[in-house]
């Protein structure tokens, strides 16, 4: 198994911190990061940041988002959501399959979504994460090959709008392009709880990628 090579933590997490920023300046009342983490990490809450916020680390291409992501451990779940609302009392949850969507009543604008860890790939995220740091407030995001793991989820998810799909894609090839070091070995395990099977379609699309070939979707 080839050993990554790990940048410095501040370098992974600058780039959050930029994703953060640039949603503070674009997105009109945008609930910072660093206050989820501060709400989570306060009732010793177990999660990981993905979304744009966490896969920002590996995309190493920050940009706004409306929205804060985290995976929240099954029995830090109900806590979490009323860590939340007790920290952001304007926002309502909205309890989905596979999220809980905490959002603006007078928008309808989801702000946080705390997601279930009802699929394995979920229940990975905890064990696949690495640990940041944004103005002292500790808090993990996936590894690479988690992230990716994540994206290819979405990209082959029978749910998941067309549109939403090619920003997906966008992501994941900007992943592979943005780092050459990656465990693919551990890319092909995780592919599996996707679906089985999905390591090595996985495996094939970071091949497509690398080759610059034509992803397909």
């Amino acid at each position: 198994m080839k050993t990554r090579t790990m940048p410095a933590i501040a370098d992974l997490g600058r780039f959050a911190a930029k994703t953060s920023v640039l949603s503070s300046f674009q997105v009109m009342n945008s609930i910072p990061l660093v206050a989820v983490l501060k709400a989570l990490s306060a009732e010793k809450i177990s999660f990981v940041v993905v979304g744009a916020h966490g896969l920002a680390t590996w995309t190493k291409a920050p940009r706004a988002t409306e929205d804060v992501d985290v995976v929240v451990a099954a029995r830090h779940q109900e806590k979490a959501v009323r860590a939340l609302l007790a920290s952001f009392p304007h926002l309502q949850a909205d309890d989905r399959e596979v999220v809980i969507r905490l959002s603006d009543p007078v928008t309808s604008n989801v702000a946080i979504d705390v997601m279930k860890t009802n699929q394995p790939l979920y229940q990975a995220a905890f064990k696949n994460a690495v640990a940041l740091e944004l103005q002292k407030q500790p808090y993990r995001v996936p590894t690479l090959e988690m992230a990716l793991a994540m994206k290819f989820a979405s990209m082959v998810s029978l749910m998941r709008q067309g549109a939403k799909k090619h920003l997906d894609a966008h992501d994941f090839i900007t992943m592979i392009e943005a780092n050459p070091e990656i465990d693919l070995e551990k890319l092909a395990q995780l592919g599996e709880l996707v679906y089985p099977g999905g390591g090595k379609e996985l495996f094939d699309k970071v091949r497509q990628v690398r080759n610059h070939e034509k992803l397909i979707l």
